[in-house]
């Protein structure tokens, strides 16, 4: 019977085992991100982060499957080691402008990784190829941050991609496509989001980019540096509901296969070099904002099919040959909000009639040829700007359509029926008026279907989708407040953001922090269609909350189950940890028998002391620091022996850290007499040993390092065997 019970204790404890030994690989490489991070949470203290809870860590049967630090004020660079994560799921490290460096090329290892969400941050670099392997991987956005190069075109290996968003970076070259060998982003064919505005991306947009099998919703390609024609085969994408190309060097015809995307609600076009006759949009029958402005489109007669489009709100063509006279029908339309119609040929008697929109707000008629303006009893539009017309230089100084006028679309979310309080500090009065540390950023929505920002009804929706997605989504938000509307210079409207902590609370802590910018940095927030495609940038959170807080929801019945069951897992943890004791202290008795080094005392000189000149012992530990976890980057030759790292140690001496690798490992007594042999080499043609480690199956040698390549004609040794 009790041989009985020992292999049923043994089949019990193996598996138990390897989920600890796989437990305490993730605390490795959670450890190893502390080490280069600073203003990590306080409680990632200890060496378990899935029983200990670390804020901001989220663990399945013990490992860590999910990361979200957004907004944390973390600074440092995101270590290699993140690549051993093996069951990481997500991956968010939003809003942290001190993270800066490059991704390293062992994000690939993520096997499992479906959420890669590095937005607003201070990553830069090339986007490393190795993204491609992540073949689980549905949201990938690493929009506004300093990444430069060309767009990996294994990207298009990322069969279950649904959000890509490059936007708001440095990247350059052309947009990659797949032919026989290489693969590219026309393979994406689940993906719905194409951000890639405001970098620096040149050359023809392929018209194999675009088949009947995609099935993209935005594509958003402004302010960029792209050229040649807009490809016919865009056509093709009848799911398409935004497309944003304006601010390139497009140059040639609107094709008519445009006409193909009858779902298409926002187009802008603008600030290209388009030429040939004004397209001819009727297909697209509901569009809501159209901008084709500052194109060099032949001399045209003010389109008819225009007034054929019953749901625009906005017109905004700018220096795009219009001529002839505006008819009456047009004003007609019962969304119109905005006419835009500035430096064109326009001539002949504005007329809106009686029946215009009671929605229109703006009409901008500036330096064409009107003569006239019939203004009818009751009329209620706010803006109508004439200036530059003939009829202006008759009456100059008489009208108020003649001279400037400016728009006012400020908006503040009005207090809850309370009088605002007066805050101290980084505090700010809530719409219930009382005082907190808020979360605030900035909402970019880069393609709304409306132009009137003086419309209070749009933050009014704005504000009650956000406050019920919190609510269902159980984060702690008391109250949220919109303010300072404005369009910006990329034609994108931006709103800042406020979110307040539950009564009770005037802070948020780590986790509430986290939480709400996870929901906004993924895209799990959807705000009413009508506000298009967003971008959510947080800011730096003032003063964060104890991470247990004064709010506890938890209850007794929680509580109790939690402690059953984490008695049972204490109880197998101990016997684990007795299992991993043991066998510790053979590995360290084992380690002392065949290190020549176990007994020296560098203070001392005795027998089994290696007789070095100047070269000094380093712990594993402090070689992994000086050489950024032996990063690529720093990775400075190969060869037989293994790699050469460039690091530098804490006085700031640049140093190669020769690191053997496992074929190429010498025993003890070797080591300890080739580092004898070496110490004493001293000449001006061959760089000196500095020190060397001999730690946890490693062996490695420390040089001096001599830049621009002397390092490895000086010493032939060094990268050879």
């Amino acid at each position: 019977m009790g041989s009985r019970f020992h292999v049923s204790l043994l089949v019990i404890s193996i598996p138990i085992l390897l989920v600890a030994a796989q437990t305490n690989q993730d605390f490795v490489a959670l450890k190893s991100l502390k080490d280069v991070w600073d203003n990590t949470p306080p409680n990632w203290i200890g060496s378990d982060p899935c029983g200990s809870g670390w804020e901001g860590v989220r663990c399945t049967n013990f490992r860590v499957t999910a990361i979200t630090l957004a907004s944390m004020g973390l600074t440092g660079t995101l270590s290699g080691d993140i690549g051993s994560l093996s069951e990481l799921r997500t991956l968010d490290l939003s809003y942290n402008t001190g993270l800066t460096g490059p991704i390293p090329a062992s994000i690939g290892n993520l096997k499992k990784l479906t959420n890669l969400i590095l937005v607003g941050s201070g990553f830069s670099s090339p986007i490393p190829g190795t993204i491609g392997s992540l073949q689980q991987l549905v949201i990938l956005s690493l929009n506004s941050n300093s990444f430069s190069g060309p767009i990996p075109p294994q990207l298009g290996n990322l069969s279950n991609l649904y959000w890509l968003d490059l936007a708001d970076n440095k990247l350059s070259g052309a947009i990659p496509v797949s032919d026989a060998t290489t693969p590219g982003l026309d393979m994406l064919t689940k993906a719905k989001h194409f951000h890639f505005g405001k970098n620096q991306l040149s050359g023809e947009i392929p018209s194999q980019l675009f088949s009947s099998k995609m099935t993209l919703i935005h594509v958003l390609f402004e302010n960029n540096s792209l050229s040649g024609s807009i490809p016919s085969t865009l056509g093709l994408v009848q799911t398409l509901e935004v497309l944003r190309l304006d601010r390139n060097s497009l140059t040639g015809p609107v094709p008519s296969t445009l006409n193909n995307l009858v779902n298409v609600n926002e187009l802008f076009l603008s600030n290209n070099q388009l030429t040939g006759s004004l397209p001819n949009l009727t297909g697209m029958s509901v569009l809501n904002y159209v901008d084709m402005s500052n194109n060099t489109f032949d001399e045209s007669d003010f389109p008819p099919w225009f007034s054929a489009l019953q749901s625009l709100t906005t017109l905004v063509m700018e220096n795009t040959g219009l001529q002839g006279q505006i008819p009456v029908s047009f004003f007609t339309l019962p969304q119109l909000q905005t006419l835009l119609l500035r430096n064109n040929q326009l001539t002949g008697t504005l007329d809106v009639g009686s029946s215009y929109s009671d929605q229109l707000q703006l009409i901008d008629l500036q330096n064409n040829i009107i003569v006239d303006f019939k203004q009818k009893k009751g009329f209620k539009i706010k803006l109508i700007r004439l200036a530059g017309n003939p009829i202006c230089q008759e009456i100059e100084g008489t009208s108020p359509y003649c001279g400037l006028q400016e728009t006012n679309s400020t908006y503040p979310t009005p207090e809850s029926n309370c009088i605002p309080a007066t805050c101290i500090g980084y505090q700010l009065s809530s719409p219930n008026c009382r005082c907190a540390y808020a979360y605030v950023g900035t909402l970019y929505f880069r393609a709304p279907s409306f132009s009137d920002l003086g419309n209070s009804t749009i933050y009014t929706s704005l504000t009650d989708s956000l406050m019920e997605f919190f609510h269902s989504h159980l984060l702690p938000v008391d109250s949220v407040s919109l303010s300072n509307p404005t369009r910006n210079t990329d034609n994108y409207f931006v709103l800042r953001l406020e979110v307040f902590p539950p009564a009770g609370q005037d802070a948020f802590n780590r986790t509430g922090i986290s939480g709400i910018g996870f929901v906004l940095s993924n895209q799990t927030f959807k705000p009413p269609h009508k506000f298009g495609p967003f971008s959510f940038i947080g800011g730096p959170y003032p003063n964060f909350e104890g991470s247990t807080g004064t709010h506890k929801s938890s209850s007794t019945a929680i509580i109790i189950g939690s402690a059953v069951g984490g008695s049972v897992l204490v109880l197998l943890a101990l016997l684990a940890g007795i299992y991993a004791f043991r066998q510790k202290r053979r590995a360290e008795t084992a380690d002392k028998q065949n290190n020549p080094f176990a007994s020296w005392d560098p203070n001392k000189n005795s027998g089994d002391v290696p007789q070095l000149r100047g070269a000094k012992p380093f712990s594993f530990e402090e070689l992994k620091k000086y050489t950024n976890n032996f990063s690529e980057t720093n990775d400075i030759g190969t060869g037989g022996y293994g790699k050469v790292y460039r690091g530098i140690l804490p006085n700031g001496q640049l140093v190669a850290v020769k690191r053997a690798q496992t074929g190429s490992l010498q025993g003890g007594p070797e080591f300890k007499t080739e580092i004898e042999l070496l110490s004493r080499v001293h000449h001006k043609n061959v760089v000196s040993l500095v020190g060397f480690c001999f730690e946890h199956g490693e062996q490695m040698l420390v040089y001096e390092y001599i830049p621009n390549g002397t390092l490895k004609e000086s010493l032939s040794g060094l990268y050879g065997s």
